[in-house]
């Protein structure tokens, strides 16, 4: 999955997260699908994607909506 290109291919919860993994317009769109129009990015949580162990978009939403999302 190297050859994935995060500003136009179809990012779904089975997407892995690669080496290649960049914060794009096409990211920023699955993740306030994912967890509501209240998403953003921040520093910390930018770090955690890219800290090189194996994740799915999934579990970065899930992780985003147990760490930020307002009850």
């Amino acid at each position: 999955m190297s050859g994935f290109d995060w500003h136009c291919d179809q990012i779904t919860a089975q997407t892995p997260v690669t080496d290649t993994y960049r914060n794009t317009q096409n990211v920023r769109r699955f993740l306030k699908a994912a967890c509501g129009s209240d998403f953003k990015f921040n520093v910390t949580f930018m770090a955690w994607i890219k800290n090189g162990e194996a994740k799915t978009m999934g579990k970065v939403a899930a992780e985003w909506r147990g760490l930020y999302k307002s009850s």
